[in-house]
């Protein structure tokens, strides 16, 4: 399978825990390369439902080694919990490889991500608290710890020092909320070093080895194309790169080895947290509330419920070109089997100019409108199709049209939230 990035399309929650966990017994090394544990993936096997934020989900196929990549950052005590709960159900983790450049995410992160979300009141971002903006922002200003670093305690209390010192004056004068010391970190990390060490190693090295050696690699991304700190609706994003240009620096393989980039997007929108959706269903809208019950529309990270809209063609033809994509797997098309009619965002007007990608100036995409087409649905159950031809012409139809306007073929569709519940039409 060679090397292949895996990125969602959207605003996240496209369905990319499902293919991933799908295709990644096809390859020997899964890395994720961007995120913490702000990103859920939701992964069924059989009667298990297993909710993965730190470990990749290649953890789910023996043999496939998983890998943290560096552009990561690991919350210790979230990543401990996750490996315990899958082994006390039987899956192994031993092949678990963490990168020693990832950076640890420090109880004083998630404090000043949550006191920051209040701060800002209405303007709030929608971040899930993981302390994830505060933790990338320390790696730019390059007072952050890293995993390697709870391998010299020496060390690690020696950068907390220099962490402790900005953060404390800001804890409690800033917010008014109670301040650390280093003693209090390090006995409360000290377990986790001791966890984790056997699995650090340097990332880049071994991934590069591995692709030396002729294995292949998936790099999966965490939230998507729509929320990347560059490339997203900022401000309402996340704080690091999750496109398909994560993948390299996140990771420390060239962009020359990459040979395919997959596109996950749901066969219609949600989104998490605050921010533009301009194909949102208004709230309590009949049709909104059936896709969200229907289609089980609530974060695996927060549990809050997801917005819901229309397909929109213009984010993912958007995301195709800043991911480079070659392939796109459409998620949940079972659910839109209980409509009536379909309809799908095909450009955007504002200012009397019609537009087919996302403005890059974010003032004429916040009041820019949708232009729709409507289609006829297909108001049949789909999920026990296995192949394309087996669904009904309405449906081949929608797919045809997706593809259509991304201007990628569409390799992978999902009809269920099972392995099994999926059509190749090109991926093997």
């Amino acid at each position: 399978m060679g090397v292949t990035v895996l990125v969602g399309t959207q605003w996240g929650d496209e369905g990319k825990g499902k293919v991933t966990d799908l295709i990644s017994g096809d390859f020997d090394v899964v890395c994720r390369y961007q995120g913490g544990a702000n990103a859920g993936h939701t992964v069924i096997v059989g009667d298990q439902k297993f909710g993965l934020h730190q470990v990749p989900s290649g953890v789910m196929y023996p043999g496939v080694v998983p890998v943290i990549g560096n552009g990561c950052i690991v919350d210790p005590e979230i990543l401990v919990g996750e490996m315990d709960t899958l082994e006390a159900d039987g899956i192994s983790c031993e092949l678990l490889k963490i990168s020693g450049n990832a950076h640890l995410v420090m109880p004083y992160h998630k404090d000043l991500d949550g006191a920051n979300e209040r701060r800002l009141g209405k303007n709030l971002i929608g971040t899930t608290r993981r302390g994830v903006g505060p933790c990338y922002a320390d790696k730019a200003t390059r007072i952050g710890l890293r995993v390697q670093d709870l391998l010299d305690e020496k060390v690690f209390r020696e950068k907390l020092e220099t962490a402790l010192a900005e953060k404390n004056p800001i804890l409690e004068l800033v917010y008014g909320l109670p301040t650390y010391t280093v003693d209090e970190i390090t006995e409360r990390y000290r377990p986790f070093a001791k966890r984790l060490a056997p699995y650090i190693v340097e990332s880049s090295r071994f991934l590069n080895d591995a692709i030396d050696a002729g294995q292949s690699i998936l790099f999966e991304g965490a939230q998507a194309t729509m929320l990347d700190i560059d490339h997203g609706t900022y401000p309402f994003v996340t704080s690091s790169n999750c496109t398909a240009g994560g993948a390299v620096t996140g990771s420390g393989v060239g962009p020359v080895a990459i040979d395919r980039v997959l596109g996950i997007a749901k066969a219609y929108l949600t989104r998490v947290g605050s921010g533009p959706f301009l194909t949102e269903l208004p709230q309590g809208d009949e049709i909104g509330e059936k896709l969200c019950e229907v289609g089980h529309e609530y974060g695996v990270t927060t549990g809050r419920k997801r917005r819901c809209g229309w397909y929109d063609a213009v984010v993912v033809n958007y995301a195709a070109r800043v991911n480079g994509l070659t392939d796109l797997a459409i998620t949940k098309l079972d659910v839109l089997g209980c409509l009536d009619e379909i309809k799908i965002c095909v450009a955007y007007e504002a200012d009397g100019v019609r537009y087919t990608t996302v403005p890059e100036h974010q003032s004429v995409f916040y009041k820019a409108k949708p232009v729709y087409l409507t289609v006829p649905g297909w108001k049949c159950d789909i999920s026990g199709c296995r192949t394309f031809f087996d669904l009904p012409r309405e449906a081949k139809d929608y797919i045809d049209l997706i593809e259509q306007l991304a201007g990628v073929r569409v390799s992978i569709v999902a009809v269920g939230p099972e392995r099994e519940q999926t059509i190749d039409r090109h991926w093997r």
